[in-house]
């Protein structure tokens, strides 16, 4: 699935040309000319990745780039003109990815996202953590947090999350949930397995598990 990203670019020019490049490497992409527009955006849309100018109108950069830290570990480039230690120094401290400064080759920012997705992907599978959207499952803690809030799920249902997300993108059918998590043989008459995904879609409503009838269920690729 494509993957999201959100352009926070004041100059109208720059965010074109940029938007243009990104939608040419297969990207879905999210335009904003000022900070409010940005932040307003980022609250409606899943995304996957930011690229931020610093000095904006309404909400400047490093202001919305707080913002974002607040709630989200999204990948964040920031695009600028400016190339001063102190405005360097503010953005890594707010755990940017990448700096990138004007003027810029948009050819080589595209790559520079895709280095940065690249990592991200490295580090999740070598960390314990299966991220998916604003989703984060601990597999050490046996934790799950959405959006940095922990959720409430049994163990029964944090398996069989696990299981989904783990398998994203294909159908994990009723007879592997049976056998990896309650270890015997699928019996049609029990619904167990249906009350369960019932209760975890009241608790994760931003998450779509599709029901494959007479099989099992699935979740999407990407958010």
């Amino acid at each position: 699935m494509q993957k999201r990203i959100l352009v926070v670019e004041d100059d109208e020019m720059t965010n074109k040309v940029i938007t243009n490049f990104l939608a040419e490497q297969n990207f879905t992409v999210f335009s904003a000319l000022d900070g409010q527009a940005g932040w307003d955006i980022f609250q409606k849309e899943t995304l996957d990745f930011i690229i931020l100018d610093i000095m904006l109108p309404k909400i400047d950069g490093l202001a919305l780039l707080a913002q974002f830290r607040e709630v989200s570990q999204i990948p964040i480039i920031m695009l600028t003109a400016l190339d001063d230690e102190y405005t360097q120094v503010v953005s890594y401290s707010n755990l940017i990815d990448d700096y990138v400064t004007k003027p810029f080759s948009p050819t080589i920012l595209v790559k520079r996202v895709e280095a940065v997705l690249r990592r991200n992907v490295q580090e999740e599978e070598n960390s314990g953590k299966i991220k998916y959207g604003e989703l984060t499952i601990d597999l050490d803690a046996c934790t799950v947090e959405n959006q940095s809030e922990a959720v409430n799920l049994t163990k029964k249902e944090y398996d069989i999350v696990t299981q989904l997300i783990s398998r994203r993108g294909k159908v994990v059918t009723r007879e592997q949930l049976m056998d990896q998590i309650w270890g015997y043989d699928y019996n049609p008459s029990d619904r167990i397995i249906d009350t369960h995904i019932k209760n975890i879609r009241k608790k994760l409503p931003g998450i779509e598990i599709r029901t494959v009838k007479g099989t099992g269920y699935a979740i999407e690729a990407e958010l």
